[in-house]
C-alpha cells in the first residue's frame, strides 16, 4: 500500500470533516482519492497513443438534519477543501429534507479492515508497454496469412489510492492496481472481413496471460468467424460464452439493487424469497478474495463487506443495498453501496465441460459477441444483436452474424438448463457459460 499517499489523503479527509463540523453540519462524509496510470495503443506496429494520467479529487457530503448537500473539487489544498465544504453546506441549507438521508448506521461500519492484497504497482515504462503491445499484435498477425489487418493492441496500468471518512469516527483507505492487455485483429478472405479480440486483466501484472498468448487467441477467434452466415428466424436453445454470460447476471444485480426496488422500476420487484433461477443454481458474494478484481474491505459508506449467499437453490435471499435504499425499503444495508463485490455463480453439479455443454445444447446458437443495449430493466424484455456459432448435434457447424436474440430475462433465468465449468474470473461477476432452453433468434 502507498502509505504516504494514504496518510496525505487521510489528512485531507480529516480536514474536510473538521471543517464541516465547524460550519454546523450534524453529519458529514468525505472521500479523497488519487489515481495515476499509463495507457499505450499500438496499431500495425506503429504507436497510436501514449497517455499518462494523474487525477485527484475530494467529494464532500454534509447533512443538516435530513437536508443534504454535496460538492467536489480536484484541488486538495487546505483552502480548496474549506471552500468545497462551504459550498456543500450552502447547498444543504436550500435542499428539502429527506427522512431517509444520512450516514450508514454505526453498527454496520467496518471495524477490522483486512488486507486483500490489491496493490501491485507495475514498474512499466512507456517503452516496455509499447514493446509488449507490439509483441501481442505481432503474435496474433503471425497466426495466419488471412490476418492482414489489426485494430491494435493496448496495454494499461492503473493505480488508485482512496480514503473514506465520516463523522461517526470512521477513517480508512487502501491502494489498488489494475493492469490489462488486449488485442483486436481483423481476418479477411475475399470480400469477407471479420474482427475479434481477446484480453487479460489482473491486479498483479505477473498474473496476466502472456502477451503472445493474448495476441494468438485474438487471431484464432477472428479466423474462426470467417465465412459467417445469417440465420432464418427461429426458436432454439442459446448458450452464452462466459464473457457474455456475465452481462445476464449484471442485469440481475441491477434488478435486485436498492434503487430499482424502491423506485419500483424492476422486473424482479419484491422477488426476495422467491424462485428466480432453477434449483441447481447458486450465487455467493465473496468480497474478500485476495487480489480479485471486485474485492473490497468496506463499501463506499464505510460499511463492512461480508460473505453472503445471494441465491441458494435458485431462490433469491435478499437485495443489494446501501444504507439509503435500505432505509427506503425498511431493511438494513448489505454493505453494497457502490455495487456488488465478487459475485460467484455456481452450479450444484460443478458445471459442464465445454464438450458436454455443446452436447447438451444439441442444435442451437453459441453466442460469442453481443451488440446494442436492448434491455428493459422494468419489464425484463431482452433483445440484442449477436454473433457466434451455429451448433448441430453438439458440434460447431459454422459461424453466424447479423442476428438478434430476444426473450424476457425473468423467463430466461428460469429456463437456464446448465452452467459451464469454464469460469471467467476477469471481472466482478464470475460465471461459466450459460445455456438457456429456448430463445427467439431473429435473422433473415
Amino acid at each position: 500500500m502507498d502509505e504516504t499517499a494514504t496518510a496525505q489523503l487521510k489528512d485531507v479527509a480529516s480536514l474536510a470533516l473538521e471543517e464541516a463540523r465547524r460550519q454546523g453540519a450534524s453529519q458529514c462524509e468525505a472521500d479523497a482519492s488519487v489515481s495515476q496510470g499509463l495507457s499505450v495503443n499500438v496499431r500495425l506496429r506503429e504507436v497510436d497513443t501514449v497517455e499518462y494520467q494523474r487525477d485527484r479529487g475530494l467529494g464532500v457530503t454534509v447533512y443538516f438534519g435530513q437536508r443534504k448537500g454535496a460538492a467536489s473539487t480536484a484541488d486538495l489544498s487546505a483552502a480548496a477543501v474549506r471552500e468545497t465544504v462551504g459550498k456543500a453546506c450552502a447547498i444543504a441549507r436550500y435542499t428539502a429534507a429527506d427522512e431517509y438521508a444520512g450516514l450508514v448506521e454505526p453498527e454496520a461500519l467496518a471495524r477490522d479492515i483486512p488486507d486483500l492484497d490489491l496493490d501491485h504497482p507495475w514498474d512499466l515504462t512507456p517503452e516496455r508497454a509499447i514493446e509488449l503491445a507490439r509483441e501481442c499484435e505481432a503474435a496474433g498477425l503471425e497466426v495466419d496469412a488471412r490476418l492482414a489487418n489489426s485494430e491494435g493492441a493496448a496495454v494499461s496500468s492503473q493505480r488508485h489510492t482512496g480514503v473514506y471518512g465520516n463523522s461517526l469516527g470512521f477513517l480508512a483507505g487502501y491502494s489498488s492496481t489494475s493492469h490489462s492487455l488486449s488485442c483486436t485483429l481483423v481476418a479477411q478472405e475475399g470480400e469477407d472481413m471479420q474482427r475479434d479480440y481477446w484480453y487479460g486483466i489482473a491486479r498483479d501484472a505477473a498474473e496476466l496471460e502472456a502477451a503472445t498468448a493474448i495476441g494468438r487467441r485474438a487471431g484464432e477467434r477472428a479466423l474462426a468467424r470467417l465465412g459467417a452466415r445469417r440465420l432464418t428466424t427461429r426458436k432454439a436453445p442459446v448458450a452464452f460464452a462466459p464473457e457474455m454470460a456475465r452481462g445476464l447476471f449484471r442485469h440481475f444485480v441491477g434488478a435486485i439493487s436498492g434503487p430499482s426496488q424502491y423506485r419500483k422500476s424492476s422486473f424482479l420487484l419484491d422477488a426476495a424469497g422467491t424462485q428466480v433461477f432453477p434449483a441447481f443454481l447458486g450465487m455467493q458474494e465473496r468480497p474478500h478474495i485476495a487480489r480479485a478484481l471486485a474485492s473490497s474491505p468496506f463499501d463506499q459508506e464505510g460499511a463492512a463487506t461480508h460473505d453472503r449467499e445471494l441465491v441458494r437453490g435458485g431462490v433469491l435471499s435478499g437485495y443489494v443495498l446501501g444504507s439509503y435504499s435500505a432505509r427506503r425499503l425498511g431493511l438494513k444495508t448489505t454493505g453494497n453501496a457502490g455495487g456488488i463485490h465478487n459475485l460467484l455463480v455456481s452450479s450444484a453439479d460443478g458445471g459442464l465441460g465445454a464438450t458436454a455443454l455443446l452436447q447438451r445444447l444439441g442444435t442451437g446458437l453459441l453466442v460469442s459477441e453481443l451488440m446494442g443495449q436492448g434491455v428493459n430493466g422494468v419489464t425484463g424484455d431482452y433483445s440484442r444483436g449477436a454473433s457466434g456459432f451455429w451448433v448441430e448435434n453438439g458440434v460447431i457447424a459454422y459461424p453466424v452474424h447479423e442476428i438478434t436474440i430476444a426473450g424476457n430475462l425473468k423467463s430466461m433465468y428460469r429456463d437456464i438448463v446448465a452452467l459451464g465449468s469454464d469460469v471467467d474470473a476477469r471481472g466482478g461477476i464470475r460465471t461459466g457459460s450459460v445455456l438457456i432452453g429456448e430463445m427467439t433468434i431473429a435473422g433473415e
